[in-house]
């Protein structure tokens, strides 16, 4: 039995792919853009090594140090994930909480509002205390704070931005709180949770190389660390261009949940069909 794509669907499709691949061309542009703006200012500006390498001599040595690159990505990556899966369960679960008890929330907001203005920095050898050292868990915690609060925060917001005519309509059919809560206020915050959870991945990443200055051997933060030590400034680059590539596929990743979470946002089809 053959099975026929239909037609309008496949138009459908096609023009989503068309729509997105034209999005991202001014991006690209700006990219290469930057690159070729990064070497002419190097080449006429005489800019030493040790302020700014060479694009090419970056991408050179990305290339020939690849397999000590990416085994110290790898181990960034876990403490990357490691926190931004502890930091938002909790922030998530934190914020369901406060939106139940609305008092709890209102006392609770400023004190999460004044800790999370605490530099990230000042975590590392304090989790390095309560922790093993040379285990991933420190670094692991200090990317769970800082996905923590944005989290929280945003969460919090999309659980209690409904509007009163939508809880007013529930009470009306009989909803409890769990119906309100599953079909008004969940999906009400779903676009403030995933928002909040692209901005975690970039900051996860940023975590886990910060805390890797405190932490052992093997990672990408104690890579750009000894290689700077060393004056080996495209080594430093290269393992900041790994940490990029990793960040960028975390986002990605996150993004490609979100289109599939929110297929029934009727504002994200028209974006995807316009």
């Amino acid at each position: 039995m053959s099975v026929v794509a239909s037609p309008t669907r496949t138009g459908t499709v096609l023009t989503t792919v068309r729509v997105r691949t034209v999005e991202w061309i001014p991006a690209i542009i700006v990219f290469f853009l930057a690159i070729a703006i990064w070497q002419l200012s190097i080449q006429i500006f005489h800019i030493q090594r040790f302020l700014l390498p060479k694009p090419g001599a970056i991408v050179s040595t990305f290339w020939t140090q690849r397999s000590v690159l990416w085994s110290a990505g790898w181990t960034t990556l876990k403490e990357a994930l490691g926190g931004f899966v502890v930091g938002s369960s909790l922030g998530i679960a934190i914020a369901v909480v406060l939106a139940r008890f609305r008092r709890l929330g209102d006392a609770l907001m400023p004190i999460a509002i004044a800790a999370n203005a605490i530099p990230i920095i000042a975590f590392s050898p304090i989790f390095n205390a309560w922790f093993d050292p040379l285990s991933l868990s420190p670094r692991i915690a200090t990317a769970a704070v800082l996905c923590f609060f944005p989290v929280m925060v945003n969460t919090l917001r999309g659980l209690t931005s409904i509007k009163p005519s939508q809880l007013d309509l529930m009470r009306s059919y009989g909803g409890g709180e769990f119906q309100i809560f599953r079909r008004v206020r969940v999906p009400t915050a779903l676009p403030f949770v995933f928002a909040a959870l692209k901005v975690a991945t970039v900051l996860a990443m940023i975590g886990a190389i910060v805390s890797d200055y405190f932490g052992t051997f093997g990672s990408l933060g104690i890579t750009i660390k000894n290689s700077v030590a060393l004056f080996d400034f495209e080594t430093a680059w290269a393992a900041i261009m790994t940490a990029s590539i990793l960040g960028v596929l975390m986002y990605v990743a996150v993004s490609l949940v979100e289109r599939y979470a929110l297929k029934w946002d009727p504002t994200r089809q028209e974006r995807g069909t316009a």
